[in-house]
């Protein structure tokens, strides 16, 4: 990867790191796309012992490795995020204030909002 370190996805936390190599591939082209630094504020989140995927009845899609939250400072960075990554071929997007989630779920294309 040139613009990210395996790390950079831990589950906060319990530390594991279950990430797929095409997702970490395909995010890194994306960031290279957008062409500024990416803060991932969330990568990894261990079925077993995350919080959030332990209250799920079935494990999302940070919890398959497939996904990942990416902090935004301002509306352009939002709309370059999701502009590419629909070009991309990431068919999973949320919208929040602060942060895009994506990821490549094997269903049909979503994009939601928080």
């Amino acid at each position: 990867m040139r613009y990210f370190k395996l790390s950079d996805f831990d589950c906060q936390e319990t530390g594991n790191n279950e990430m797929s190599d095409e997702f970490l591939w395909a995010l890194d082209s994306l960031r290279h796309a957008c062409g500024f630094p990416f803060i991932i504020t969330s990568g990894y989140r261990d079925p077993e012992g995350h919080s959030i995927e332990k209250a799920k009845s079935k494990p999302g899609t940070h919890a398959r490795g497939i996904a990942a939250d990416i902090k935004i400072n301002n509306g352009n960075e939002a709309y370059q995020i999701i502009k590419h990554a629909q070009e991309m071929g990431f068919n999973g997007i949320g919208v929040a204030k602060t942060f895009i989630h994506v990821d490549t779920r094997d269903s049909m294309p979503v994009i939601w909002s928080y």
